[in-house]
């Protein structure tokens, strides 16, 4: 393929193709993110300081499958490139062990906490297979740092999508499919998503494309390490990442018990099949769609870095103004949460296109690209953010003395709204604040555009 051909625009199918891996990928973690603490606590009987332990310690997993799985996809050689083979071969595994979670055996208290460890440590590995070499994919698919930012908006469009459709339909199809039975409502549930994922996973391996031919990678896993952590934006970008991360799910994860314990809903639809939860997370959601949607134009006219510093800063302006809702204003605090997502829209779509930019730096730097072990700490952030932000809501139930299904008091109550408004406030804004020490600008993306594209043209013709 010519250098002039690679450097084309990429077409609306490509773009949604790549999109909808994102969406794949959100039928799960955005149904974690919701729903699985929820779950674990209310529907399967555990203990929520248990599950929080449970959610950390799996962590342990991932800090070594992340980086393991970056430098397996760096050196994998196929007729389909690097990166996309892993999302036909991975696709059927993801979908099977997503489901499993909530299978719900009637084991005892100890069988179904070694239950959860093991299905949830297993759906995280198959999460590293898949979305490490996906969010990879990102780094080859346009030498076009610009085309690279259009489809991570396209992503995150799809992504905002999968979680509203989880969002909207989750629980009335837990009702409406269990029949009364809540485990069997999520066994059947999350069926239909795990279905969903693994068709549009080969999608998205269909549609999309490796432009950026890499050659045979053979420098050493400790090299690349090095070199990786010599990149300061690169640290200063996982650090953010994992803090905004965990500040999104801490959120997310309070919100049934925000709506439900403190807000009065008793699970009843207000409006066709939705109830309060489903109204609120969904409306949120649709606010990322929004701000993605956003995030183009925003990029023509300011740095990447300052418009996450001032989209954090804002989110977390929302968010304390959300602890001060009373509990009788639901649409009010629905608006304010759908502002902080908007504002979150933006703020993930850049994150993303912000590690492809390190990759692009990386190999300007040193001749040698690394995209699948430089975005892999984005896939550490998102499972990272996901275990503590889910753990965080519960160990602070278990200090506030929470049970389930019970009434109250007045100290638990003010737990659950610090939960779910000034903690993630506070991760939000020390995640924005990085940004300061944040160093690739818009004038010197363009200088390693026109460098490496340069690079690669006198590479080819030797």
């Amino acid at each position: 393929m010519s250098s002039d051909s690679s450097k084309a625009p990429l077409s609306f199918k490509e773009k949604i193709g790549y999109g909808v891996g994102d969406m794949a990928s959100n039928f799960y973690l955005g149904f974690f993110g919701l729903y699985l603490l929820y779950y674990y606590t209310d529907v399967y009987g555990l203990a929520p300081a248990a599950v929080g332990l449970m959610l950390l310690i799996s962590k342990i997993t991932d800090a070594v499958s992340d980086p393991v799985m970056g430098l397996i996809a760096d050196r994998t050689e196929s007729r389909w490139g690097k990166y996309r083979p892993y999302l036909l071969w991975g696709a059927i595994p993801y979908g099977l062990l997503g489901f499993a979670i909530f299978f719900g055996p009637d084991f005892s208290d100890t069988g179904k906490l070694i239950y959860a460890y093991v299905t949830y440590i297993g759906v995280m590995i198959a999460f590293t297979a898949m979305n490490v070499p996906y969010s990879a994919l990102l780094a080859v698919i346009s030498p076009v740092a610009e085309e690279r930012t259009k489809a991570t908006m396209y992503r995150f469009i799809c992504a905002g999508l999968g979680g509203l459709l989880i969002a909207a339909f989750a629980t009335p199809l837990v009702s409406l499919l269990g029949g009364g039975d809540d485990v069997l409502g999520f066994r059947l549930t999350i069926s239909v998503f795990a279905v969903l994922s693994i068709a549009l996973f080969w999608f998205t391996f269909a549609v999309t494309k490796e432009r950026i031919k890499l050659p045979k990678h053979d420098s050493s896993a400790r090299k690349d390490m090095k070199v990786l952590f010599k990149n300061t934006s690169w640290v200063v970008l996982a650090i953010a990442c994992v803090l905004l991360v965990v500040a999104l799910v801490a959120r997310f994860s309070s919100i049934i018990f925000y709506v439900k314990y403190y807000m009065g809903d008793d699970g009843e639809a207000i409006f066709l099949i939705f109830d309060r939860v489903a109204l609120f997370s969904s409306i949120g959601l649709f606010g990322q769609i929004v701000g993605s949607l956003w995030t183009p134009t925003l990029t023509r006219l300011f740095n990447k870095h300052t418009i996450v510093l001032v989209m954090c800063l804002l989110h977390t302006v929302f968010l304390v103004m959300s602890y001060f809702i009373p509990p009788d204003m639901f649409w009010t605090a629905v608006f304010l949460h759908f502002l902080g997502i908007t504002t979150f829209g933006v703020v993930i779509t850049l994150l993303f296109a912000m590690f492809t930019d390190c990759a692009e730096y990386g190999e300007w730097e040193t001749g040698k690209r690394t995209s699948g072990l430089t975005v892999s700490a984005s896939m550490f952030a998102l499972k990272f953010g996901s275990a503590v932000g889910g753990a965080l809501p519960g160990f602070i139930l278990a200090y506030v003395g929470f049970v389930a299904n019970q009434t109250v008091s007045a100290f638990t109550m003010e737990g659950i709204r610090v939960m779910a408004t000034l903690l993630p406030a506070v991760l939000f804004a020390l995640g924005g604040l990085l940004m300061l020490f944040y160093k690739i600008d818009r004038h010197l993306l363009y200088r390693i555009e026109k460098e490496l594209i340069e690079r690669r043209r006198l590479n080819s013709s030797e």
